[in-house]
């Protein structure tokens, strides 16, 4: 299903969650893994010397330090790396994000994975202070679906049975869709299309009675049948869900009532320009809460067709 899979990592124990997932996703599809590492950032200019991103110590910057980081990448993961043939390790200084995103656009690649936070201090409920930097730039300048793990997934949950795509009807929701529709049909999963309905009122604003609140969730199925049931093609294993409520609660509410392997959801939806998009703070909230890995889909470019 993905022929080329980008795992970006510190190589610290806070990888760890991403890690196994990305393992064992690549053994599962026989996926070509690209474990990635930025070194760090230059010290100024054309410096000879780089901060360490995982240390916080100053590196001269030579092949023999490379080829030492990638050693020490290779022993890091040396137990998942039994039965992987196909993988490379590269390792460069520069800005994480942007390294990132280079190496998934040069190697075409269809998925990366990475967790939701790098700094040791930062729990994942601290996430909106580091997400501004590798998670945030990956997520908004990937061509390919980000999936982001924050937590510890057993294997038996890597089968996907139970796919959750949450929309707000945006045209980035329409991508979305795509890639949890054929997900879905590729892996012979459930597939539950879900709209939270906001219900958040300001103060003194009037509230909708539950008559109207009804009324508005059925009008809400009828806009994701008219939307998204029309192209499942003969697809039938699914559930239309519409809860009212703040829509990351619900979602995250709904994921685990129902059991859900994965969540997916567009990167953002009121900023027209996916290279200026920040990651929607639904999906933000989702990412912080959610027991499952959450897929950020950004572009329609890689979702369309998922091989064989």
């Amino acid at each position: 299903m993905f022929e080329k899979i980008l795992f970006a990592t510190t190589a610290s124990p806070l990888c760890n969650d991403a890690s196994n997932v990305a393992f064992e996703l690549a053994k599962r599809y026989n996926s070509k893994l690209y474990i990635f590492h930025a070194l760090g950032f230059p010290t100024h200019g054309f410096s000879p010397f780089v901060v360490d991103f995982k240390t916080g110590e100053k590196e001269y910057y030579s092949q023999q330090y490379i080829d030492k980081v990638k050693e020490e990448i290779e022993k890091t993961y040396a137990d998942q790396l039994k039965g992987l043939d196909n993988y490379v390790i590269e390792t460069w200084a520069g800005v994480p994000y942007t390294e990132i995103l280079r190496l998934a656009r040069k190697e075409d690649v269809d998925l990366v994975i990475m967790g939701p936070h790098t700094k040791a201090e930062k729990g994942v409920r601290s996430y909106r202070s580091v997400v501004g930097s590798t998670m945030q730039g990956s997520s908004r300048g990937a061509r390919c679906p980000v999936m982001i793990v924050g937590r510890a997934v057993p294997k038996a949950k890597l089968e996907f049975a139970n796919i959750l795509f949450g929309t707000d009807f945006s045209k980035a929701s329409d991508a979305a869709f795509l890639f949890a529709y054929n997900m879905a049909k590729k892996l012979g999963s459930k597939l539950y299309l879900f709209h939270a309905l906001g219900i958040i009122s300001s103060p003194g604003a009037a509230i909708d009675s539950q008559e109207e609140i009804e009324k508005k969730l059925e009008e809400v199925k009828e806009k994701i049948k008219d939307r998204y049931i029309s192209r499942l093609e003969g697809f039938d294993n699914y559930e239309i869900k519409t809860w009212e409520g703040i829509p990351y609660m619900e979602i995250v509410k709904f994921s685990r009532r129902k059991e859900i392997d994965l969540i997916v959801m567009a990167h953002h939806s009121k900023e027209k320009d996916p290279e200026k998009a920040l990651l929607g703070s639904t999906l933000e909230q989702v990412v912080i809460r959610a027991g499952c890995p959450v897929v950020s889909v950004n572009r329609p470019e890689k979702v369309a067709d998922l091989k064989e």
